[in-house]
C-alpha cells in the first residue's frame, strides 16, 4: 500500500529529481533538445541545436535539488575562471569550454543548465576496446601531454584542483572529418561496441589503431567536483581507484592529488589494468584494501607521514602496521609490468621512472604537472 501512495504523488511535487526532457523541447528559448548523450547521478546531458548560432552544443541539466544548484554555481564560477584565463594561455584549450549557463523551471523545480562545446565520447569508451593490452604507447604519451598541460593550466593559472581525474572525465574529439565520422560509433559505451568489428565502411578498428588514433585529441571535462586550491569544498573527493593517499587517509589535499590520479590513469592507459582496484572483504573495508595495495606496491609508509594524518588510527595499530590486514604481498612496479603485462626490461625502466614521481607519499615531493611534462619518457619515440 505504501508503494501505491508514493506512485500517486503528483510529478510536480517530486522536487529534487531530473528534469524529464522531451526530444524537441527548447531550453531558454534557444537550445532545442535532439537526443540524450548521457545520464549520471546528478545530471543528464543532451545534444542540442543552438537555434541562435545554428550549431550543436551539449547541455548539462542538473537535478533540481538545492544542493545540486549550489554545487552548479561553484562549477560555473570555476568554468568562468577557466574561460577568462584561456585568453592568456593556450594550454586552456585542453579544458572543456563553457559556452553559456542558465536556470530553468520544470515540473520538479529549478534546474541549473550548463552549455558546453560538443565533444566525442570519453577516454573510457576508447579504452574498452583495448582492454587486453592497453592503448598504444605513442597515443598514451600524446594524451598524457594534453592532460598534464591542462592540469598545469588549472593548477598554476586558475588555482583550481580538478579532484576527479579519470578516463570518464577525459573527452575525445577529432580535428579531421574522418574522425568526426568515427567518434559517434563509440558514443554508447554501455553497449561496449567492439571497434574491431567490420562496419559499413570497412574495418573500423584497424583504421582507428593505425592513423586516426593519433589524430584524436583530448580535453579535461567535468569540473563538478573541482575546487579552488585555497578553498576545498569537500574532504571526500576523487573516484576510489584514482584517489590519492592523502585524501584516502584524511589529510588536507592540494594540486598533488590530481597528479596521483594522473599516475593511476597513465598506468591504466598503458596496460589496460587499474593500478589500484581495491575491494572490500569480510573483515576489512575497501579503504583498508586500498591502503594495503598502495603499501604492497610502494612500500611502507614512513611513520612521520602515516601518523600525521587525521584517520591514521582508522588504518594503523602502530607505525607502519595495518589494523585489519596483516598479510601483504609486496610487488614492484617493474615486476608487474614484466610478469603480468609482458613488457620488455627495456620498456619497463623508462615508464616506471616516469610513473613513480607521481606516486610519492609526500604530496610536497610529488612531481608537479609542469615538472612531469618535461620527463624524458613523454618525448621519447
Amino acid at each position: 500500500m505504501e508503494e501505491r501512495v508514493q506512485e500517486e504523488v503528483p510529478a510536480a511535487q517530486r522536487t529534487g529529481g531530473h528534469h524529464p526532457v522531451q526530444e524537441g523541447e527548447v531550453f531558454n528559448m534557444r537550445y532545442q533538445a535532439l537526443h540524450k548523450l548521457g545520464c549520471g547521478a546528478f545530471a543528464t546531458v543532451w545534444l542540442c541545436q543552438d537555434m541562435r548560432r545554428k550549431n550543436q552544443v551539449a547541455v548539462k541539466v542538473l537535478k533540481s535539488r538545492e544542493s545540486f544548484a549550489e554545487a552548479a554555481q561553484d562549477e560555473v564560477a570555476l568554468l568562468h575562471c577557466v574561460s577568462s584565463m584561456k585568453r592568456k594561455d593556450r594550454a586552456g584549450e585542453n579544458i572543456v569550454c563553457l559556452l553559456d549557463d542558465f536556470r530553468m523551471i520544470g515540473e520538479n523545480g529549478f534546474h541549473v543548465c550548463l552549455v558546453f562545446e560538443v565533444l566525442g565520447p570519453s577516454l573510457r569508451c576508447l579504452m574498452g576496446n583495448y582492454t587486453a593490452q592497453g592503448l598504444p604507447l605513442p597515443f598514451v604519451k600524446k594524451s598524457l601531454q594534453q592532460v598534464l598541460a591542462g592540469l598545469q593550466f588549472l593548477h598554476q593559472r586558475c588555482r583550481i584542483i580538478h579532484a576527479d581525474i579519470k578516463p570518464e572525465n577525459l573527452l575525445l574529439y577529432g580535428r579531421n572529418q574522418s574522425l568526426q565520422r568515427l567518434l559517434p560509433n563509440m558514443l554508447d559505451c554501455s553497449q561496449r561496441t567492439d571497434l574491431r568489428r567490420k562496419g559499413p565502411d570497412g574495418d573500423l578498428g584497424s583504421r582507428l589503431e593505425e592513423s586516426d588514433l593519433m589524430s584524436i585529441e583530448m580535453k579535461i571535462a567535468d569540473l563538478g567536483s573541482a575546487c579552488w586550491t585555497y578553498k576545498p569544498f569537500s574532504k571526500e573527493i576523487q573516484t576510489q581507484p584514482y584517489r590519492a593517499l592523502e585524501v584516502l587517509l584524511g589529510l588536507d589535499y592540494g594540486t598533488p592529488a590530481d597528479i596521483w590520479s594522473t599516475g593511476c590513469l597513465a598506468f591504466e592507459m598503458a596496460t589496460g589494468d587499474c593500478l589500484f582496484d581495491p575491494q572490500p572483504g569480510k573483515y576489512f573495508s575497501r579503504d583498508d584494501d586500498h591502503v594495503a595495495r598502495i603499501i604492497e606496491l610502494l612500500g611502507r609508509i614512513p611513520p612521520q607521514i602515516a601518523l600525521s594524518w587525521n584517520k591514521s588510527t582508522k588504518f594503523f595499530s602502530r607505525p607502519g602496521a595495518l589494523l585489519r590486514l596483516s598479510r601483504l604481498s609486496p610487488r614492484s612496479l617493474h615486476s608487474i609490468l614484466q610478469d603480468r603485462h609482458q613488457w620488455t626490461r627495456e620498456a619497463v625502466a623508462p615508464f616506471a621512472g616516469f610513473l613513480l614521481p607521481a606516486l610519492h607519499y609526500s604530496p610536497q615531493r610529488r612531481a608537479t604537472a609542469a615538472q612531469w611534462l618535461r620527463h624524458a619518457w613523454l618525448s621519447a619515440p
